[in-house]
């Protein structure tokens, strides 16, 4: 380790590491090389396990997949007993898509393995499988004046922008969700009064207000046995949402990763056609 360490230092032209009382701290460079060092290693690790083989059996390493709870809430609990099921030895990292993460780079990087979305354009320069599709709803209160409005023919598109709406904060600095894009494409805007970067949390923001949720009806459907929430149809005709999942050239070849997408594809086979007959794709 000390031969090590001093053509580490001697590379760097730093001490890295310095006496401070009994214990040894890293300098300012040394904290500078923490995070390429560890993609270094990460990338070190996928190449020898892919070397070696994949056994998923016996094979030890990290897999690390962004989504957001926005997905079926099976979709991740299933996805994660799977892997665990079958490759115990593996650690599984979620992360979430965060207003301050930009996915594209941790997947350039090797930080993450897959990212899981349903954004309208996704880069081109990044693989892409489909997982499923999904109707757009909404889901109101069952008390919720719109309630009676749609049994009477009168929930129209102008109740639908008029409504107060709930929606998710942007994944992204700039992003905007598929609902509001397809809006400002037919010259549209809705009137959203709250936002929350929890989905799972929103449908019981739903049930005690005047909140209307529009998302699909594969996620609120799960929702509508344990709230006092219904679904009505959206007044505005949106096209399918379709989710799906993206990783980089880094990983495209690795048997690993492959592995891990297959895991990925079985269980939304399984979520989509969970009580939605034909959606599975």
């Amino acid at each position: 380790m000390s031969a090590a360490l001093k053509r580490l230092r001697d590379l760097a032209g730093d001490p890295l590491l310095v006496r401070s009382g009994a214990s040894m701290m890293p300098t300012d460079a040394a904290l500078r090389m923490v995070e390429p060092a560890g993609a270094i290693l990460r990338a070190a690790e996928a190449l020898f396990s892919d070397a070696r083989g994949f056994d998923p059996r016996t094979a030890t390493r990290t897999f690390r997949v962004a989504a957001s709870d926005y997905l079926d809430p099976l979709f991740l609990p299933q996805l994660v007993a799977r892997i665990k099921a079958q490759a115990p030895l593996c650690p599984i990292e979620i992360l979430p898509l965060s207003a301050d993460a930009h996915y594209h780079a941790h997947l350039a990087q090797g930080d993450v393995d897959v990212v899981i979305g349903n954004w309208p354009q996704p880069p081109d320069d990044l693989h892409m499988g489909r997982l499923f599709g999904d109707e757009v709803v909404c889901l109101v209160a069952r008390d919720h004046p719109a309630v009676r409005r749609a049994s009477q023919g009168g929930w129209d598109v102008a109740s639908w922008l008029a409504a107060e709406h709930i929606a998710p904060t942007p994944t992204h600095p700039g992003a905007r969700g598929v609902i509001d894009e397809y809006l400002e494409g037919q010259g549209l805007r809705r009137n959203i009064t709250a936002r929350c970067p929890h989905f799972g949390l929103i449908p019981a923001m739903v049930a005690s207000s005047l909140l209307v949720l529009t998302t699909g009806r594969q996620y609120c459907e799960r929702f509508t046995a344990q709230l006092p929430v219904k679904i009505l149809p959206c007044p505005i005709a949106f096209p399918q949402l379709t989710y799906y999942q993206l990783w980089h050239e880094l990983t495209h070849a690795s048997a690993a990763n492959r592995w891990l997408r297959e895991q990925v594809r079985e269980v939304a086979r399984n979520v989509a056609g969970h009580g939605m007959p034909g959606r599975a794709r």
